[in-house]
């Protein structure tokens, strides 16, 4: 069905329809994973403060790995929407295949690191002996879930591009399941097992990411979903498909890595902060999670909504759709905010934090509730970009803010001025509403429409000399 663009011929209903059964699922998926993050803190919190900080730097670490592969995430996406509204199943079955085997190299690196040298990750992340021994207990067996972890991401965004959101969604409702009831046991020595502490969050980690990827293999083979086992489409490359998925990957990669490594600069300096700071930005990291968990499933919805339409040539509905998806979800995180603000003394005292960390925690979310309306707006925009074949605008743009402006006030405020915890806190996104100005500039050019499929090239200019005309 071809929407219509004019000011009252918008099909409201069609379109929130279509991104609620997108949307909805891959939320409530994002949800499920953070919420089984935020009850892993609060199991842990028992322990202290300590183990509290140590698992938050952990989180840290596996943050940088999720910048190492989301690069292959978003380009994959890009590709697998695309294919999917033209309907051509071997650009399916390539672009997977790509994307999976660069994200397990991507996993690889990162679990080596964990099981094999967690005394070096966590020396970088911190300087608190304490916390430093605690984590390397964690990472050293959490290192084999990394794989797992991966590999079911791989999957989850070759469903999601072709519209598949339950498997993904059901699969994590059991890998939760299994991840809640195995901390139970392996925490604290209950059923007979033996109690392990930090290492049973680790231990109980790895076995429910086990379950997910068991989980999606045996729904989507009873499912009879065709794309997953087709191993011959998956690695039939040339060099020209290679080719155009690393140009089109790439500037996502160096997005993802060194806005991942500038983020792991922030951690460090935040990580010289005090226990309280260090305990309370951790609680702070798994609420963001909660709230960004949300957002993606609408983010998700917005990539695979615009770039299928893209790939059908249909491109006066992929423009129509993302002007109001921008503000539409900008909407959606402010009403999780609100809900996340009026929930915080019992989500904060029920991760462990009192007094200063409370204090510190309260203030990290006062902060964030203003900024991550904008800073999601930036998200989602391009997200959009990435999965119409722009891949170029956005990261530019936040990889020349995140160096020139927000690591260098992180790095005075942090270390030369010992400034307070929020005022370097608040360092970390004064970029975002300067570069949301200079994305709404880009979204109504229409310039980041860049098809990659034969159908969405030959609608290509007729759609510009529309733009061209206003």
């Amino acid at each position: 069905m071809h929407f219509h663009t004019g000011k009252n011929t918008f099909p409201w209903r069609s379109f929130l329809k279509s991104l609620a059964s997108i949307a909805i699922p891959i939320a409530l998926q994002n949800l499920l994973t953070t919420t089984a993050s935020m009850v892993d803190t609060m199991m842990v919190a028992p322990l202290g403060e300590l183990s509290v900080g140590a698992l938050g730097l952990c989180a840290q670490f596996s943050s940088l790995m999720f910048s190492g592969y989301w690069g292959f995430v978003g380009g994959g996406m890009l590709f697998i929407s695309q294919y999917w509204g033209s309907k051509e199943d071997d650009g399916i079955e390539r672009s997977y295949g790509m994307t999976l085997a660069c994200m397990m190299t991507v996993a690889a690196v990162f679990g080596c690191l964990a099981i094999f040298a967690p005394d070096l990750v966590m020396r970088i992340y911190t300087d608190k002996e304490a916390i430093r021994q605690i984590g390397v207990q964690y990472l050293h067996i959490v290192g084999v879930a990394y794989f797992m972890q991966v590999f079911s991401m791989a999957m989850s965004c070759l469903l999601r591009g072709t519209e598949r959101v339950r498997i993904p969604m059901i699969a994590s409702m059991a890998s939760v399941a299994a991840n809640l009831f195995l901390n139970w046991v392996f925490i604290y020595g209950n059923l007979g097992a033996p109690a392990m502490g930090i290492r049973g969050a680790a231990l109980a980690t790895t076995c429910a990411a086990a379950v997910n990827v068991l989980t999606i293999y045996l729904l989507a083979y009873l499912g009879k979903y065709p794309y997953l086992f087709r191993l011959r489409g998956h690695f039939r490359w040339n060099r020209e498909k290679l080719k155009e998925y690393f140009v089109k990957c790439f500037p996502i990669l160096c997005n993802e890595v060194l806005v991942g490594v500038g983020n792991m600069v922030i951690n460090i300096t935040l990580g010289r902060q005090t226990e309280q700071v260090i305990a309370a930005l951790a609680v702070f990291r798994t609420l963001e999670g909660l709230i960004i968990g949300f957002f993606a499933g609408f983010s998700n919805a917005a990539s695979i909504l615009v770039g299928k339409c893209v790939g059908a040539g249909e491109l006066d509905t992929a423009f129509a759709r993302a002007k109001r998806l921008v503000y539409l979800c900008s909407g959606v995180i402010l009403c999780a905010n609100l809900c996340v603000l009026a929930l915080h003394r019992p989500l904060l005292t029920g991760m462990s934090l009192s007094g200063p960390s409370y204090e510190a925690g309260l203030r990290m979310l006062l902060i964030y509730a203003v900024i991550s309306v904008i800073r999601m707006g930036n998200w989602i925009q391009n997200d959009t970009y990435r999965a119409s074949g722009d891949a170029v605008y956005g990261t530019v743009l936040e990889i020349v803010f995140m160096y020139v402006m927000v690591i260098p006030s992180v790095l005075l405020t942090g270390f030369a001025l010992h400034a307070p915890y929020w005022v370097v806190f608040l360092c970390c996104y004064i970029d975002e509403p300067i570069r949301y100005a200079l994305m709404q500039i880009h979204l109504y050019s229409g310039k980041w429409v860049r098809p990659v499929t034969d159908l969405g090239k030959a609608a290509l200019p007729t759609f510009l000399e529309k733009r061209k005309k206003g």
